[in-house]
């Protein structure tokens, strides 16, 4: 486990932009194993209410929230912040309150998909000197190793599937419209929006039958300070559901949550789980 840049004092505390799932939590737990203090901003609607007992110091914020953030992290004594946990991207037109910083922001951006606007926040924070750093600097073995990670293997079919979907789905990346797709016998099923991964492979599994191929990858212009793509148990639960067949993602580039449950989950539903680094046969 890699720790925070040296060429900071660890006498600061971690800020932490905390979305929904396990991993803003995760976060905390490795931070403070480093004896590392943490201030969590935690956005409503996605962040666990957990997070409280967890951090040294939770402030709530509505996503839009973008001076109170700041401030929320200078008055800490916040030196750097990392972004950790899912955002809810309909939310986008339902919850999201935006303030006056958020709302100029806003309106500067040339483009509003997910990683101009991750970056657009990330420059305003380091524009206030707030340093941000990538989540996997302290958990370096979140990320999917290399390999077939079940006992069963995809199929000939499965593998063309998968080297098919892998060019189409980092085109789709390169548009930074997501960053899963769902296809069967060379058909694209189902692309994501703004739905999310989850309900991508109930559209595409309702439409494939079962046997379908998921792949996910991370977008070729990513940001690795954020929104690197994950799966984990709950993936494999919804491809249960819908009979799938195969999940192919990016290795050392896709976080994997709960990696022996899923495993043991897939293998038990004998879903092939593989992971590829670029130029694996496609």
């Amino acid at each position: 486990m890699s720790k925070i840049d040296p060429l900071l004092s660890l006498k600061s505390p971690l800020g932490i932009v905390a979305g929904g799932g396990q991993f803003p939590l995760l976060c905390i737990e490795a931070a403070q194993k480093q004896n590392i203090k943490t201030v969590a901003v935690a956005i409503r609607g996605d962040a666990d209410h957990s997070i409280e007992s967890k951090a040294d110091k939770t402030t709530w914020i509505y996503l839009g929230q973008l001076g109170k953030l700041i401030k929320t992290f200078k008055k800490s004594g916040v030196k750097q912040v990392l972004f950790a946990g899912t955002i809810t991207k309909k939310n986008i037109f339902k919850e999201i309150r935006p303030d006056l910083r958020a709302l100029s922001l806003w309106r500067k951006l040339d483009s509003r998909q997910d990683d101009a606007i991750l970056r657009a926040v990330a420059n305003e924070l380091e524009k206030e000197g707030l340093q941000v750093i990538s989540a996997t600097s302290l958990l370096t073995d979140l990320t999917a190793p290399e390999g077939v990670l079940t006992r069963r293997s995809p199929t000939q079919d499965e593998w063309n599937d998968i080297y098919f979907g892998w060019k189409i789905a980092k085109k789709i990346g390169e548009l930074d419209i997501g960053q899963c797709l769902v296809l069967k016998d060379k058909v694209v099923l189902a692309v994501e929006a703004i739905e999310g991964t989850d309900n991508t492979i109930k559209r595409g599994g309702m439409l494939g039958r079962k046997g379908v191929v998921v792949v996910k990858i991370c977008k070729p212009k990513q940001d690795h300070r954020f929104d690197l793509p994950s799966v984990g148990l709950a993936t494999i639960e919804t491809m249960k559901e819908v009979k799938a067949s195969v999940l192919a993602i990016e290795a050392d580039k896709t976080l994997l949550f709960d990696k022996d449950d899923a495993i043991k989950l897939a293998d038990k539903s004998g879903i092939a789980l593989v992971a590829l680094k670029k130029g694996d046969g496609q």
